[in-house]
């Protein structure tokens, strides 16, 4: 059908192009405002050829180079790029994403128009906002940059941990800020849903433990839990690359204090340093890891942009999904209505604690905290 017969209006001039794909501001004949992404024409016929010169030149670099690991970037390829352009397969992510964290009123994800809808054109509600690493716009527009970093990480905290289905593309442009004049609310959307990871059982319990291990410094379980996930003697340089920090400041807490300026240009060093080290771990590691890697390290751009990294609150959010979900798969595995209990009342137990916790950060950091300590420093001198 022709643009005219459905469309009141259609900008020729896309909001945004990127390799698979373009966007574009229409109006529907019923008054609804819609985003139409529309498949670059030669894509489909040309990605197939893509995948193969990609794997050819790969092996020709092995051959050169046999500590060059990177055949995992083939496998991938070949996996996720059909995914990525079938916009129906997009389609459903969006709206189960949208439905698995609906009791998140923070999160808006654009409503799919199916009846308009193909593998090559996908038409969705039109939203617009500031891009999340966009400090400034959100200073402007009255939005609190610490909710919106701590609300960013609950929500990944909750795809990966608890319900095992990321997003992994949340690069700035696909994640935007809007402030709702009604509510007075800062939402987040999310955009562009075609790559998501699926995370097995076995694997997630791993992975939240491991987090669990990293935030109370637990070096024997670190080394654990790393080992289980492929890391084999490579787990300190494993656990530097998925908290993005020293192995001195690993072994310290990584809550413990921020990233300074020195522990950057360290940890970039270090980077080109261990590089083939790296290429082995990327190789050994299970399949479902890369795209975590690559979702942890757009994350933490974000935070880098917004000044807050290594935040305290993000780790307590962490630590509350892999409670909740370590808690969830104990009681599914366990028969004895005793033990169900005994898990549900040490979870309840643990969360209460980080409640706690958090209650007291808060104290400290307020105008109230500092008046309490202060009179207790007078009480005590005066005593």
């Amino acid at each position: 059908r022709q643009i005219k017969e459905l469309f009141v209006s259609f900008e020729d001039t896309p909001l945004g192009a990127a390799s698979l794909a373009q966007v574009h501001k229409a109006v529907l004949q019923d008054g609804r405002t819609v985003a139409v992404k529309i498949q670059h024409p030669k894509v489909q016929a040309q990605s197939s050829k893509d995948i193969l010169l990609m794997e050819v030149l790969l092996l020709v670099v092995k051959q050169i180079f046999p500590d060059f690991e990177f055949m995992w970037l083939v496998e991938e390829a070949k996996k996720n790029l059909p995914l990525e352009l079938d916009f129906l397969n997009e389609g459903r992510n969006a709206e189960k994403v949208a439905h698995m964290l609906r009791n998140f009123d923070f999160l808006k994800v654009p409503r799919i128009y199916w009846e308009l809808s193909t593998r090559r054109v996908l038409l969705m509600e039109f939203m617009e906002g500031g891009q999340v690493n966009d400090r400034a716009y959100m200073e402007r527009n009255g939005i609190n940059v610490n909710e919106i970093s701590r609300n960013l990480g609950k929500l990944y905290s909750e795809m990966i941990f608890v319900n095992g289905f990321v997003h992994c593309d949340p690069h700035p442009g696909n994640v935007l800020v809007k402030k709702c004049p009604a509510s007075g609310k800062a939402h987040i959307i999310l955009l562009d849903h075609g790559l998501y990871q699926v995370l097995s059982e076995s694997f997630r319990m791993d992975y939240c433990r491991l987090w669990q291990a990293l935030i109370k410094a637990d070096m024997k379980r670190v080394q654990k839990y790393s080992r289980r996930l492929g890391a084999g003697d490579l787990y300190p340089l494993f656990a530097c690359m998925l908290t993005a920090r020293s192995w001195e400041s690993v072994n310290r807490g990584i809550d413990r204090s921020p990233v300074s300026a020195t522990e950057d240009v360290e940890i970039r060093s270090n980077a080109a340093a261990y590089l083939p080290q790296i290429t082995q771990l990327l190789n050994n590691v299970p399949r479902q890891m890369l795209l975590l890697l690559k979702t942890n390290d757009l994350l933490r751009g974000i935070e880098s942009a917004l000044h807050t990294r290594a935040n305290a609150s993000s780790f307590l959010n962490m630590s509350r999904c892999c409670i909740r979900a370590v808690s969830t798969y104990q009681r599914s595995k366990s028969h004895s209505l005793y033990r169900r209990a005994q898990i549900s009342l040490t979870e309840a137990l643990s969360l209460w604690q980080i409640n706690l916790y958090e209650l007291f950060l808060w104290l400290k950091g307020s105008q109230l905290g500092n008046w309490v300590i202060a009179l207790l420093s007078r009480m005590h001198h005066s005593t």
